[in-house]
């Protein structure tokens, strides 16, 4: 593609929308008319430079506002920000949710990933293009992270301001109602809804969702809010990481890293600032356990964020929200208004003279962006690549400082910790996997939701509260980057060590039911291709390897046996050079699934 930037003008809206962002422009030098003064000296470029972390907000603000990225907004965001336009358009085209391309001004996100797709995507879809609407852009697209209502649509409509609508369960006449005329589509249900668990007495973590309005933060301390900070002050930065030491605590996003340590690591760094990072960028399909929390109890993970900083030195967070959590990031920054009003959040937290606040940055569809290294470079206005280890973010994270990231659900685990002290929690679950967890149920099963269990738990008794239906074909445990496991193994504990010994992983908690009517050569086709689409590109193992596996899936696709033998054997020998070679999780995982599929369930036999 020709790049012109110099010969394109930014309109007055697209102007207008990055003014709002960045402040009205001081000099010619970022995109003012020039000035004599102009002439004689430089200025702004450094300060800009230093302002380069508003690049993925200043995309933002284009795409809300106008539904796509021209040449001439693009080179006009450059210019406020000093950033080399190429460089820009590498980063304007890594995220789904962008275009640099027109489009109309309301694109229809139609979710195509598992949970959907076993539940009639395709006929959703086929709908929708079957009677195109004028002015609305439908696109297939990755999980929307709202599988316990699948088949699942999200409506984007550009503007001042941007209005969104979601439709799930959605029907075409529903998904087509969202597009046209957002502020008239049917309200969301309440996060409780997804929560079938809702107000029963014992729950740890989802104890407040249903029972609280979760935009009152009178109602959020009146049910125990905030006793866990001020427990946090009283025993200090060292007896805080003590506690979630001693606890057992271990991270929930799949890796499992015993959070106590990464804590004291960052702790004890000589180096100044240290950051957090709240990691809501949940991308894996079938995950959408943080967007439950987000919507149903927002500040418990606002408290959760603020001990973790204390904790760890830091006086800055970031929340990295996905993109496609309209209502989640409408209720995060209501929350954050409020506790900055309160004294919760700023310069004296809870009069104790210590300063912190957070700040939310977007994501914008990018499935690596959940490994904390690519997070890091997307908040800081890059690709979103990985980096090699080491450093270790601990020692170089976000900006080259130490940096501590965990996700939503590992810090709400730090509340009852501090609330119910280390040894009652520790006490919960199993030696191994310490604590409560949540479990993220869908597919083929009566009540899909979120369920909260104390690990040791087994599939079976997990199943049996989602109400698994006849002809359960396959259970898939820890989404596209996990593994499948047959009907009869319900007796698989769900502990990390556990599903190990079990020859598979319980990632982040992901749980898909499978009967028999979902065709599972084209399950596994369709995670395949997620894999080709979500690979950053940037190492050769997953580059290629996403795409090689992906064309042998399509060869395979109505063969089986003999016929399929040669591409199951090239199958293998891609997913070892995966596992072994590729820089991430993500090329590391690719082969999972297949690969579980083909050995447990006898896939092509």
């Amino acid at each position: 593609m020709d790049l012109h930037f110099g010969d394109s003008k930014p309109t007055d809206d697209e102007r207008a929308a990055v003014d709002a962002l960045l402040g009205p422009p001081e000099s010619s030098w970022e995109g003012a008319d020039r000035s004599a003064a102009d002439l004689r000296w430089a200025r702004g470029g450094r300060a800009a430079r230093d302002r380069r972390d508003l690049l993925l907000p200043g995309l933002h603000a284009l795409n809300d506002r106008i539904g796509w990225i021209s040449d001439g907004a693009l080179d006009y965001l450059c210019r406020r920000l000093t950033v080399p336009p190429a460089e820009a358009y590498g980063v304007a085209t890594f995220y789904a949710m962008f275009s640099v391309r027109p489009r109309p001004a309301t694109v229809l996100h139609v979710c195509t990933d598992l949970a959907c797709a076993a539940a009639g995507a395709a006929d959703l879809c086929a709908g929708l293009e079957s009677r195109p609407v004028p002015g609305v852009h439908v696109e297939r697209g990755p999980c929307l992270g709202l599988c316990e209502r699948a088949p699942a649509a999200l409506a984007i409509k550009a503007g001042a301001p941007v209005r969104t609508a979601v439709s799930a369960p959605a029907t075409v006449r529903d998904a087509v109602l969202a597009a046209t005329a957002p502020d008239s589509a049917p309200e969301e249900p309440p996060a409780a809804l997804a929560v079938p668990q809702a107000g029963h007495p014992g729950l740890i973590l989802l104890g407040r969702i249903g029972v609280v309005d979760p935009a009152s933060l009178d109602d959020y301390r009146a049910h125990g809010g905030y006793t866990a900070l001020r427990r946090a002050f009283e025993l200090g930065p060292a007896g805080v990481i003590r506690e979630v030491t001693d606890s057992g605590l271990v991270g929930r996003g799949g890796a499992a890293f015993p959070t106590g340590r990464k804590w004291q690591a960052t702790a004890a760094q000589p180096d100044r600032p240290h950051y957090l990072v709240c990691n809501a960028d949940e991308s894996e399909p079938g995950t959408f356990k943080d967007r439950v929390i987000m919507e149903g109890d927002p500040y418990a993970l606002v408290e959760a964020m603020t001990i973790a900083a204390y904790a760890t030195g830091a006086h800055r967070g970031y929340l990295y929200l996905r993109g496609e959590y309209p209502r989640s990031l409408a209720r995060m920054e209501h929350a954050l208004a409020q506790a900055r009003t309160r004294g919760l959040l700023g310069e004296d937290v809870l009069g104790q003279g210590w300063s912190f606040d957070i700040e939310i940055r977007r994501g914008a569809g990018a499935y690596i962006c959940g490994e904390e290294t690519a997070l890091f470079n997307s908040i800081e206005g890059y690709r979103g690549e990985p980096r090699a280890k080491p450093p270790f973010p601990v020692e170089k994270g976000l900006f080259g400082k130490p940096t501590v990231e965990n996700n939503v659900e590992t810090l709400v685990n730090v509340l009852p910790i501090l609330t119910m002290g280390a040894p009652a929690y520790a006490a919960i679950g199993t030696a191994k996997s310490t604590g409560p967890k949540l479990f993220c149920v869908s597919g083929s099963v009566a009540r899909p939701g979120i369920y909260e269990l104390p690990f040791g738990a087994t599939l079976g008794e997990l199943l049996d509260l989602a109400g698994v239906r006849d002809g359960l074909r396959a259970v898939l445990l820890g989404g596209a980057a996990g593994g499948f496991v047959r009907p009869d193994e319900r007796d698989i504990p769900l502990t990390f060590e556990g599903t190990r010994e079990a020859g598979t992983t319980l990632g982040s908690g992901v749980v898909m039911a499978f009967d028999d009517t979902v065709p599972l050569p084209r399950l596994l086709l369709r995670i395949a291709e997620f894999f080709r689409d979500e690979s950053c590109g940037q190492c050769v193992p997953c580059r290629v390897g996403t795409v090689r596996q992906e064309e042998a899936l399509h060869r395979i696709a109505e063969r089986t046996g003999a016929a399929a033998a040669g591409d199951i054997a090239l199958l293998r020998e891609v997913g070892r050079a995966m596992r072994d070679a590729s820089i991430c999780g993500l090329g590391q995982t690719a082969w999972n699934a297949v690969e579980s599929a083909i050995d447990r369930l006898g896939a092509y036999e």
